[in-house]
């Protein structure tokens, strides 16, 4: 069972899977021979440096592979903060970035998705006085943006609120204040623009230099419900510090009950602009390229979509 409507309602909420726990690490065909076993239907494809500059007919086959083991390659979102280029000052990575994420978007229609999306991105720490201006110029961008995604057939572009003051935007005020702007945009130009939406993810919440707690995740997660199109299912501690699954040794140390996030998508269900909601587990897996430590990613993943199937569908 990977997809439910929830009972008395009309929201449908779904488990996918985020690829970014295999990249460098294992093949597509190894995650969706998985996927397929524990019935998960949904991907979405994590972001890696060659994608921007691979040939169309990588994502095809990529695609292709998919659909013969059942799976959807449903959405597409940035791994590394690597499109953040729009909160920049400097115009050659505001032209960079605005390339690569026109490419993001070429992909998400080769491979058939509804959506690509991604962080923001971050100031450098010496330049926050730059804050303000920086968020202008992304949503400027993005509005451009959206009309191309609609050239191209998408459905939806995503962002992703974040968890430090550095990485717009990091508190329910902010995530309401650029998300009215986009979808605003979006509702006074609809048949030529995707909508906007947010990739939320139930771990962030807002810690400040003190690690005292400004914003909780949870408080944090259902501002963003207003304009949520997806999300990420992840474990945390309690400062938000460091993120890791749903297996059997790591629900004691983790502040996340995945229980709780479903009766909060249920109680605002009048509140979400889209009733179909999936959510994909971001397992950041084990530390990367050790004989010792990449063999565990299976158990890991396994156990975590149980875990998450169990309590939220």
């Amino acid at each position: 069972m990977y997809s439910v409507p929830s009972e008395k309602t009309d929201v449908e909420l779904s488990v996918g899977v985020s690829s970014n726990s295999i990249i460098y690490r294992y093949s597509y065909e190894w995650l969706f021979d998985l996927m397929a076993e524990e019935n998960i239907r949904y991907l979405q494809l994590g972001t890696f440096f060659e994608m921007y500059f691979l040939p169309d007919e990588y994502f095809l086959r990529l695609k292709e592979k998919a659909n013969e083991r059942g799976i959807v390659i449903s959405s597409i979102f940035s791994t590394f903060r690597e499109l953040g280029g729009f909160l920049s000052e400097d115009p050659d990575l505001h032209k960079v970035t605005e390339e690569n994420y026109r490419r993001l978007i070429d992909v998400a229609a080769l491979l058939g998705s509804a959506s690509a999306g991604s962080s923001m991105g971050a100031l450098m720490r010496d330049r926050l006085d730059y804050r303000e201006q920086a968020i202008s110029s992304y949503t400027a961008s993005m509005k451009e943006l959206l009309h191309y995604a609609h050239q191209r057939g998408l459905q939806w572009l995503t962002a992703e609120p974040m968890s430090c003051y550095a990485e717009p935007p990091c508190t329910s005020k902010e995530v309401a204040m650029i998300g009215e702007e986009l979808s605003g945009y979006h509702h006074a130009h609809e048949f030529t623009t995707a909508n906007f939406g947010y990739c939320g993810d139930i771990s962030h919440g807002w810690a400040d230099e003190n690690e005292q707690i400004v914003e909780d995740n949870l408080t944090y997660f259902v501002g963003s419900l207003p304009y949520l199109y997806e999300f990420h299912f992840k474990n945390t501690d309690r400062i938000y510090n460091q993120t890791f699954g749903f297996e059997p040794e790591n629900l004691e140390r983790g502040i996340i009950d995945i229980r709780k996030i479903r009766e909060l998508l249920i109680k605002n269900r009048r509140r979400l602009l889209h009733k179909k909601i999936i959510g994909y587990l971001e397992h950041p897996g084990p530390k990367l390229g050790r004989d010792y430590t990449d063999v565990k990613l299976a158990r890991m993943l396994r156990e975590s979509l149980r875990h998450i199937k169990h309590e939220y569908l």
